[in-house]
């Protein structure tokens, strides 16, 4: 009887910190009347931006990217070694994908997707490329689906402004890190109004630190030396 009286209240406990955790996160999130360009959905002080279909594909693999953002640095700077653990979140195309692949030949690298038809792209450039170390995942609004306590580095380019579910997407994205694991966000910069991109497609550093802060990320190291993004590594914190 005694034990059942524990397995109760373990129960109970549990469902507790499940309900607090779901309301803390539905309270996160305010509506408003979208902008022309927006989802009238707001993450402390900020409109979250639409995701961009896959019908944009060819844009993210135009022949003048690297000119206009200089790719090859950003994943030159990386913070990789040979058998490093990646995570490519709103991988898209696998423009970055792939090159990271390169950089971690005993490694891996895991290029996550919501969207079915970047899914069977992704699968498909992985098999012509015959890459073993490779592997695509499908993702959902709330989580990246990754292995817990597995990922070296996270990294997104140009995503998190569109993420839907920013606060849950950051936590799912702590618990799969390691232990001092970073996450490394690339930005179109707000702070420059000559950056030629729509308004909610760019971010502040003011405003991306305060989301990750909130959800138990540090900023670590800041770098300019892209042309029109911002280039910011987080580290994970221990949850207190």
């Amino acid at each position: 009887m005694k034990n059942l009286q524990y397995l109760l209240l373990f129960f109970v406990i549990v469902s507790s910190a499940a309900f607090a955790q779901t309301t803390k996160n539905t309270t996160a999130y305010t509506q408003k009347t979208p902008s022309s360009d927006g989802t009238g959905k707001w993450y402390k002080g900020r409109e979250i931006a639409p995701f961009m279909d896959f019908a944009g594909a060819a844009w993210l693999e135009r022949n003048t990217r690297n000119k206009e953002e200089n790719t090859d640095r950003a994943i030159a700077r990386l913070p990789l070694q040979s058998n490093s653990v990646i995570a490519d979140i709103g991988a898209g195309t696998g423009y970055y994908t792939f090159r990271i692949a390169d950089k971690v030949p005993a490694g891996r690298v895991y290029a996550v997707e919501i969207q079915d038809e970047a899914l069977a792209y992704l699968k498909n450039r992985a098999g012509q490329r015959n890459l073993k170390n490779v592997t695509v995942i499908k993702g959902a609004d709330k989580s990246p689906n990754l292995p817990v306590n597995a990922i070296d580095v996270v990294i997104m380019v140009d995503v998190y402004h569109e993420l839907s579910y920013p606060s849950e997407m950051l936590q799912a994205i702590h618990r799969s890190l390691k232990e001092g694991g970073k996450l490394v966000l690339l930005e179109y910069r707000a702070e420059d109004p000559k950056v030629a991109i729509k308004p909610l497609h760019k971010m502040t550093v003011e405003q991306v630190n305060k989301e990750l802060a909130a959800n138990r990320f540090k900023l670590v190291q800041k770098e300019d030396f892209l042309p029109m993004q911002h280039y910011l590594v987080y580290q994970k914190q221990a949850i207190k």
